[in-house]
């Protein structure tokens, strides 16, 4: 079994969540079951899979929970976009959590690949 705190894509999403939930706090009280919930949840979603996945036995199996933490970001980074147009976020949150989401993309990608490439 492996260890998803040591995973520095974890770490980088863990602490993505906690600043998604900042910026959250500061939404409309009447988007709480809607947009903050959903933001909330999808950013929550990429860590949650990676330590999953890390529970899994097999290499492929963690690959999977990796393509689902990468539909998570992806998720993320669209409702982010969504509540700075809808003037929910400043224009400064997108341009300074946007590259952090590619970043972990681009990472979660790569780890995929590379379990991939070990069957």
């Amino acid at each position: 079994m492996r260890d998803y705190k040591r995973y520095e894509t974890w770490k980088m999403t863990h602490e993505l969540v906690k600043e998604i939930y900042t910026i959250s706090e500061n939404f409309p009280k009447s988007e709480l079951f809607g947009l903050t919930s959903q933001i909330r949840r999808a950013s929550v979603s990429t860590p949650t899979n990676i330590a999953e996945g890390c529970g899994r036995s097999t290499d492929k199996e963690f690959a999977r929970f990796l393509e689902i933490s990468i539909g998570s970001t992806n998720e993320t980074e669209y409702l982010l976009f969504l509540a700075c147009d809808l003037g929910f976020c400043s224009e400064d949150n997108l341009l300074y959590l946007n590259p952090k989401l590619n970043i972990v993309r681009q990472k979660l990608i790569q780890l995929r690949k590379r379990l991939l490439n070990n069957n």
